[in-house]
């Protein structure tokens, strides 16, 4: 399976402009350490970052480094934040993120909390510059509003443990979406959000590439067990009428659907996970079991509304806080599974 790059849509996050230390190719990365290999647990999380700018109640918006972010989220065993138990994740699943230079920076910032070089962690991203879309972005402060206008979904991975072929990257599939006034009738309303079908007018324009989602295939390096994982953001429109493209109310009317080149790395990995922003309340646990996958966190994740998801076909620790994280600094609270492998 071919990386797909037209028009920067998925790049390896190792941008030149940060130093020559992160171009580091995944065959030269870090070779497993002892202590990691017996560790056997792969640490995911997933979380919509919201470009790390927090809306706060009062119309203003707060900026949060990638550092302050990932100690807020990060956990040890027992659930608990900022403690010396707290372990390097071995895969971060985020939405909302303004692209290579953003990615490629909060992987450095990754790096650098747990004392590894910069390019340890790298990423990939479903587009690598997107175009600006929108108005204020719900911030009185015109330049924080600014950072949101670019958005993208990647997946950060740690070198040390996980290696990735460039052929085990999927393209870019579309979110389905249901125009506003366009009758829903089950699903028959529902299009592929993207040109033409995306929403009119200047500002809009380029709105669906923050839906655009993306897989990979990674190996552990320690056992040679194949990992799949996906980054998916669904439309608002999604909340109130599941679509996941024409005429699709999608895998169980959730609006989630996979792209063919992101199932067949599913079906050639034995770990899967999925991290998603669906936009959507209510989306069983049970809604990807045809793939073998189960959700974990069962606690509202936006003010009072579920509405991201961490599916996991593998054996998953027990959690003490649910597999929710409440301290996350982002408008979402991160969700995570420490997987046995």
């Amino acid at each position: 399976m071919s990386l797909y790059r037209s028009s920067g849509v998925i790049a390896l996050a190792a941008a030149a402009a940060l130093g020559a230390s992160t171009t580091t190719s995944v065959a030269q990365a870090h070779e497993v350490p002892a202590a990691a290999a017996a560790d056997r647990v792969l640490r995911v999380y997933t979380n919509n970052i919201e470009n790390l700018v927090h809306n706060n109640t009062d119309g203003s918006c707060t900026r949060i480094s990638g550092s302050d972010h990932l100690a807020s989220m990060l956990v040890d065993d027992n659930g608990a934040t900022g403690t010396s138990g707290v372990r390097a994740p071995d895969l971060l699943i985020v939405q909302q993120v303004r692209g290579t230079g953003q990615a490629t920076a909060y992987a450095d910032q990754l790096s650098a909390k747990f004392g590894y070089p910069a390019g340890t962690y790298k990423a990939i991203v479903a587009w690598d510059d997107p175009e600006e879309w929108g108005g204020s972005h719900n911030c009185d402060q015109q330049a924080l509003g600014d950072l949101k206008k670019r958005q993208t979904n990647g997946i950060v991975y740690n070198t040390r443990t996980l290696s990735l072929a460039a052929g085990d990257i999927s393209k870019y599939w579309s979110a389905g979406w249901l125009k506003p006034g366009t009758p829903y009738t089950g699903g028959a309303g529902c299009t592929l959000y993207k040109p033409p079908s995306n929403d009119a007018g200047a500002a809009y324009t380029h709105k669906w590439k923050r839906t655009s989602a993306i897989a990979a295939r990674f190996t552990i390096r320690a056992s040679g067990t194949t990992v799949f994982a996906a980054t998916m953001h669904l439309p608002e429109q999604n909340g109130a009428n599941a679509c996941a493209g024409a005429g699709d109310t999608g895998i169980a009317k959730s609006g989630i659907s996979l792209g063919a080149d992101a199932t067949s790395l599913m079906n050639a990995s034995t770990i899967r996970v999925l991290g998603i922003d669906a936009n959507r309340a209510n989306i069983a646990s049970t809604t990807l079991g045809g793939f073998g996958m189960t959700g974990y966190g069962a606690k509202a994740t936006m003010g009072s509304r579920k509405i991201d998801y961490l599916f996991v076909k593998g054996a998953v620790q027990p959690s003490s806080i649910g597999h929710t994280v409440s301290s996350t600094r982002s408008n979402h609270l991160a969700l995570y599974g420490f997987i046995a492998f």
